[in-house]
């Protein structure tokens, strides 16, 4: 085709993946983030927050990590309390900023898994930091793609619904001016995620996806992506859906107004 840009990859290891623990769909089986005593390759600990080595590294070229946010193994962003919540937060992106002041990655990317569909392997609470040795993560994400406007401030958290997804239909994008508003961002996430899991599309929503940003002012944007089966236009053709505006102006009152009742 004509026109067609090149698309930057990363190799993933087969046989290594084949080893990995599972447990979002056999949910007895053994998890490894609760056998704390067995842990290896610790890089930091805050009390029940630890960050270490990925003992299973499924990509070539990068070194991945984990940040194990909570010793509850059934803890999430949509149940953590604000201290909770702020005490995670920060301890996460001091750790992505720590692994972005080393010059060997190319780029650094944080995000969270949450729910079957979210693309995860394991239930216990977790953040991932990937450096990625040769492969710019961020090139294919534009401003656009990070802003919209503002319809909820907490803090100096400014939530507002993307008017260009990545993948299509509904993304919130949560900005702070620096990770020092780590507090305000955790408060943000909270509201987005719990209202994904009980009032967004009625319910029916049980994963979700987190994914963290610089940006050129100094600051930070993530995103909050509720995860169905993903739209076959996506798939195909990389061309996202997007809601019309009446529906977006819609998601922005039923937010705000679950804010205003979860937070009390």
């Amino acid at each position: 085709m004509e026109g067609s840009m090149v698309q930057e990859q990363l190799s993933f290891i087969t046989h290594v993946a084949q080893g990995k623990p599972e447990n979002i769909v056999h949910q007895h089986a053994a998890c490894p983030f609760c056998d704390v005593a067995h842990l290896t390759n610790i890089l930091d600990r805050e009390r029940d927050r630890i960050w270490l080595i990925n003992k299973f590294r499924v990509l070539a070229d990068t070194l991945q990590t984990i940040i194990i946010e909570s010793s509850n193994h059934t803890g999430d962003w949509s149940n953590y309390d604000q201290s909770t919540a702020a005490a995670i937060m920060d301890f996460s992106l001091r750790k992505w900023s720590e692994m972005q002041r080393d010059s060997q990655y190319k780029s650094v990317i944080m995000y969270k898994n949450y729910g079957l569909r979210s693309g995860g392997s394991l239930a216990h609470p977790h953040m991932q930091i990937i450096g990625l040795d040769k492969v710019d993560g961020y090139a294919h994400v534009t401003p656009a793609n990070l802003g919209g406007e503002s319809f909820l401030s907490l803090g100096v958290a400014e939530i507002a619904v993307a008017n260009e997804p990545l993948l299509g239909f509904l993304e919130f994008n949560v900005r702070i001016p620096n990770i020092q508003a780590a507090g305000d961002l955790a408060q943000a996430v909270r509201v987005l995620t719990h209202y994904i899991l009980t009032d967004y599309f009625h319910g029916r929503c049980d994963s979700y996806n987190l994914f963290f940003y610089n940006v050129q002012d100094g600051g930070v944007v993530c995103k909050v992506v509720p995860r169905f089966n993903a739209s076959p236009l996506s798939v195909g053709y990389l061309v996202p859906q997007v809601f019309q505006a009446d529906r977006i102006a819609e998601i922005g009152q039923e937010v705000t107004a679950h804010a205003h009742a979860y937070l009390g």
